[in-house]
């Protein structure tokens, strides 16, 4: 299996009118995967129910997001590991910045040793 890629033209970050036009690949998702499929598939290669294994990522969802709100990382072994970053607007002085300065959160995904060696194995294929 590939890796579909397309190629898109993009201009310079930050350069008035886009600067010099380039273009880069950019990945092509190819479907997704549900949870209902996830847990068929996870179900058919094991012996634990799909009743149970719903209820496994459900609390595992649940403690997630009870330790990612805490501002702990949240590390699931060779999957990778879970953590919040938050962005904000920039103030003139260090004691100005308060709660309120934050515009945003989000949550990053740092793959583990056993993604990170599946994705250097990968193949690429450009799809017009």
């Amino acid at each position: 299996m590939s890796i579909k890629f397309k190629v898109i033209e993009r201009g310079e970050p930050g350069v008035v009118g886009g600067g010099t036009k380039k273009y880069y690949a950019t990945a092509v998702s190819s479907g997704e995967m549900s949870l209902e499929e996830a847990t068929a598939a996870i179900e058919e290669s094991s012996t634990v129910s799909g009743a149970d294994i719903r209820a496994v990522l459900y609390a595992l969802v649940s403690l997630m997001s009870k330790s990612l709100a805490k501002g702990e990382i949240v590390r699931l072994g060779d999957l990778g590991s879970l953590r919040m970053s938050v962005s904000s607007k920039a103030e003139a002085a260090a004691d100005d910045v308060a709660s309120s300065s934050i515009t945003g959160v989000k949550t990053i995904f740092t793959p583990g040793p056993r993604l990170k060696d599946a994705m250097k194995l990968m193949k690429y294929e450009k799809v017009s």
